[in-house]
């Protein structure tokens, strides 16, 4: 399966108005053309149609939907639907057509820019397979009540008051792809993934949590290549690591190449920040850019991660003091083998082709013009660490795929020259 470095190329196509219509059909579970559906949903969502959700879905255990490219997936913003996979979802965007799970361009005001208006992708433990590829999940992140089907049914948290995650993940028997695609304006946790084998990669997360919340949560039974994605202005941090949860195997994550931008700010607490690690989680980091983030590698002192973790080859750049200060070793604070941490306002600077450096790190609104990648004088080109293994080199078959976690590279971040 092709990997793509370059997934800000995909954001060409978020500005795009949405103008579907409703057209109404008998609440079934596929359609060859636009509709609706509410309850149970399997088979294929054609290319190119609008499924209007006016409730809660569930996809059956033992059975599938396939959602071909440029599909739009309009949740009602009344019912504020609940997206539940009991058996296996397959959202196969494209570059150039992307499948959307989102809402009337009508909510999407700046009142609403940290979504609320439906619920998430709720994966149960009898979810075998889930494949998110060019695929954008906006305006998400409702809280639970005691009505709620995710709480009825014991997913997720499974109690009242919940910010539900764009996506949650619980089969550790299972396996999760997610690449090439775009979280954005949820409430808090974009994602939250209890077990799997998985591969995180090429994606792009901002505009996300109000008062929490993580871009990638990974707890025990995870089995995860993180690499190559971009997160912007989390609430909390881009990256949390934990083997809470006592699910085998244990929780170990291979993190590398990914970009982070002032994440942690909008969370001062202990937790707030760029990584988190705790709980005996075994972590290796390499190749990761942080770039005016709330303190870099953070652990849990009292619930450390495991003493086989690896940090390496990371880059670290900050604008004021504050950063600087906050990027250097302690207990609490990871140094690695060749990372690049100055104590020096302003050292380091990655040389990004578009982005001011000096936006404010509370900032939380993000400029699709932007561009990360690297010039060609950057000194963070031939700073990277290539020679470690990752879990999923030789693939991961879903839905007779492979997909395969892509090569680390040379250069540090998530983005090289264009």
């Amino acid at each position: 399966m092709k990997n793509f470095k370059k997934p800000l190329a995909a954001l060409a196509v978020l500005a795009i108005i949405f103008t579907g219509c409703e057209k109404a059909n008998i609440d079934v579970d596929t359609t060859p053309a636009d509709g609706s559906a509410i309850g149970e949903v399997s088979g294929v969502w054609a290319k190119g149609s609008t499924q209007v959700i006016k409730g809660d879905v569930i996809i059956p255990a033992g059975k599938s939907l396939t959602i071909e490219e440029g599909v739009t997936v309009l949740m009602d913003t009344i019912a504020k639907p609940e997206f539940i996979v009991k058996g296996n979802l397959y959202s196969l965007g494209t570059e150039q057509n992307p499948v959307r799970f989102t809402v009337n361009e009508f909510y999407k005001t700046d009142a609403k820019k940290f979504g609320k208006l439906w619920g998430g992708i709720l994966a149960a433990p009898t979810c075998a397979e889930l494949v998110l590829d060019h695929t954008i999940i906006e305006y998400g992140g409702s809280t639970t009540s005691d009505a709620s089907t995710s709480v009825k049914q014991g997913l997720y948290k499974a109690v009242a008051g919940e910010n539900l995650p764009a996506l949650w993940f619980s089969n550790a028997n299972g396996k999760l792809i997610v690449q090439n695609s775009v979280f954005r304006n949820f409430q808090e946790d974009c994602t939250y993934i209890e077990g799997g084998k998985i591969i995180f990669a090429n994606n792009v997360f901002y505009t996300t949590g109000v008062s929490g919340g993580e871009a990638m949560n990974f707890k025990s039974g995870c089995l995860a290549d993180v690499a190559y994605n971009l997160v912007y202005s989390t609430n909390t941090n881009a990256l949390k690591l934990s083997n809470s949860g006592d699910r085998t195997p244990q929780a170990y994550i291979i993190a590398y190449n990914n970009t982070m931008v002032n994440t942690g700010w909008r969370r001062p607490s202990a937790k707030g920040g760029s990584v988190w690690v705790e709980a005996t989680v075994r972590a290796e980091l390499y190749n990761n850019l942080f770039a005016n983030t709330r303190f870099g590698v953070k652990r849990d002192t009292k619930k450390p991660e495991d003493s086989r973790s690896i940090y390496s080859n990371n880059w670290y750049y900050g604008y004021d003091q504050t950063t600087v200060t906050q990027f250097q070793p302690n207990s609490e604070i990871v140094g690695g083998v060749n990372d690049i941490i100055s104590t020096t306002i302003g050292a380091n600077d990655p040389k990004f082709v578009n982005y001011p450096l000096s936006t404010s790190t509370s900032n939380a609104v993000f400029n699709t013009g932007w561009d990360f990648h690297l010039q060609t004088s950057s000194p963070a080109l031939n700073k990277g660490k290539t020679n470690f293994t990752r879990h999923h080199a030789a693939g991961i078959t879903a839905n007779g795929i492979t997909y395969t976690s892509p090569a680390p590279s040379a250069f540090v971040g998530a983005f090289g020259t264009k």
